[in-house]
């Protein structure tokens, strides 16, 4: 079979919104941090940003862990992460004030007031706006080819809102109680609980990426369906921690441990799913002598992709074999997508060939 190759490379076009969201989002999230500061000073603020940034780079390897096989676009990732660190904290204190202040308006008294917006407010207003997040990927849905990107997007917007949202609390800590009160408080919502807003969000994210890769207009009723369970995992947690009883903690806990089970699990089954249907679409392209016999019993085995890039590395060729292994995977995954949304040949035609161009410009052994 021959080809006509386009120019080696995977990278696409940066989309002008996005990089408009990212840039007003991370605007948004610096103001937070700056009110802070001014408001609790330097010493509780500095405490306050070095016990919420401490977890995250191990939290984000954690979650970019499970983008290795198919990397999401760098200017995505950001974007979810800064608009969680920016747009859904600003517009989820704002509107669970506004919620509050109308109860409070009512005639409740502050403990209901407070607990309202706590266990139910919060969670239906954060949950949204965190969600948002994957909506407004929906342009953007070539991006989104399983339910582990859903789950990957989600979770970066889980994370940057968790991140901002941990310093308040550290910093509303240490002005109550002091650094001891504030380790104290890190040990649950850095140590025990670090992965909360991600796991909530990740529900959502689960739900869009399933009505993008499914068929029928049904399956868009699966959204409200992830984002009420966002909101239930989110409402449990915070209203066990009102309680102060360390039964409901504990039973909350092992609720949200299991949903982190269900997602880890649903990341597990379509990895295998994908490299194992390598094997069936590659073989086609034998004949352009870019992919042999030995090359796909390579890409469709996890063990045998990283005996790949380490015997790669070995020879000088890592990044060479990287980009061969994801144009290969990006290749199958276009031929799930071609199936899946009827593409007409032209377009897969483009998209075929550029990914061919650029395991072309890669195979160097």
């Amino acid at each position: 079979m021959t080809v006509p190759l386009r120019p080696p490379t995977l990278t696409r076009q940066p989309s002008k919104a996005l990089l408009i969201g990212l840039v007003v989002s991370s605007l948004l999230a610096v103001v937070v941090l700056v009110v802070l500061l001014l408001s609790g000073g330097p010493v509780g603020f500095g405490l306050s940003m070095g016990l919420a940034l401490a977890p995250l780079p191990l939290l984000l390897a954690a979650v970019l862990s499970l983008d290795r096989l198919e990397p999401e676009p760098k200017l995505h990732l950001a974007f979810c992460f800064a608009w969680g660190a920016g747009v859904a904290i600003v517009l989820g204190i704002g509107l669970t004030i506004a919620g509050q202040a109308l109860f409070a308006k009512a005639g409740y008294g502050a403990q209901v007031v407070s607990t309202v917006g706590t266990v139910f407010l919060a969670p239906v207003v954060e949950e949204a706006l965190k969600g948002a997040a994957l909506l407004l990927l929906l342009r953007r849905r070539r991006e989104i080819d399983g339910l582990t990107d859903g789950i990957i997007y989600a979770s970066m917007a889980g994370l940057g809102f968790a991140a901002v949202e941990n310093v308040g609390y550290y910093l509303l800590s240490f002005t109550q109680g002091g650094v001891g009160a504030t380790i104290q408080l890190f040990v649950i919502r850095g140590l025990i609980d670090p992965l909360g807003h991600p796991i909530y969000t990740s529900m959502i994210g689960v739900a869009v990426a399933y009505a993008l890769t499914r068929r029928g207009p049904a399956r868009y009723a699966v959204i409200p369906l992830g984002y009420l369970a966002a909101v239930l995992l989110h409402g449990l947690w915070n209203g066990s921690a009102t309680t102060g009883s360390l039964s409901w903690i504990g039973l909350a806990y092992l609720v949200i441990m299991g949903a982190l089970v269900f997602l880890i699990m649903v990341t597990v089954r379509e990895r295998r799913h994908l490299v194992a249907t390598m094997g069936v679409h590659l073989p086609a392209y034998q004949q352009t002598g870019l992919v042999t016999p030995p090359d796909i019993a390579m890409l469709s085995s996890l063990p045998g992709r990283r005996l790949a890039r380490k015997w790669a590395r070995g020879k000088g060729l890592g990044k060479e074999m990287s980009d061969y292994q994801q144009a290969a995977t990006e290749l199958t995954m276009l031929h799930l997508r071609a199936e899946r949304e009827g593409m007409d040949m032209d377009t897969f035609a483009v998209e075929r060939n550029a990914l061919l161009g650029v395991m072309a410009n890669s195979h160097r052994w």
